[in-house]
């Protein structure tokens, strides 16, 4: 029983970890791959837009960072709230500062939300 859930956790952490590497490689990619000269170019052309093959790598990364942060926070959550009603249910006296830990949890989410609303400000 033991070595299926040591397995299972270091899946999980192998896929987070994969995940998360996809996800800053995307945003780099955004943010560093253009050339000076295009970036140059664009500028002297009125405005910073993306061209079309970035604007596909933007929208990646903003769906990336709302995707992983909508599922850490569920996860934060899940772990959270279930040791939250445990502590509930020995000391009711504790449901303010529970409450505050499961706000905590729910703010991931918010972040990548504020991430991928930058990234697609920056497109058009």
């Amino acid at each position: 029983m033991t070595s299926f859930s040591s397995s299972s956790d270091t899946l999980r952490r192998s896929l987070l970890i994969a995940v998360a590497i996809v996800a800053v490689v995307a945003t780099a990619l955004l943010f560093f791959a253009r050339p000076a000269v295009a970036i140059a170019a664009e500028e002297a052309a009125g405005g910073a837009k993306l061209g079309p093959q970035f604007a596909g790598w933007a929208l990646l990364a903003a769906a990336l960072s709302t995707a992983l942060a909508a599922l850490g926070a569920g996860y934060a959550v899940g772990r959270v709230g279930s040791a939250a009603v445990g502590a509930i249910a020995e000391k009711p006296e504790l449901f303010g500062r529970v409450l505050v830990l499961v706000g905590l949890a729910e703010g991931i989410a918010i972040y990548g939300l504020i991430v991928s609303i930058l990234i697609l400000n920056r497109i058009g």
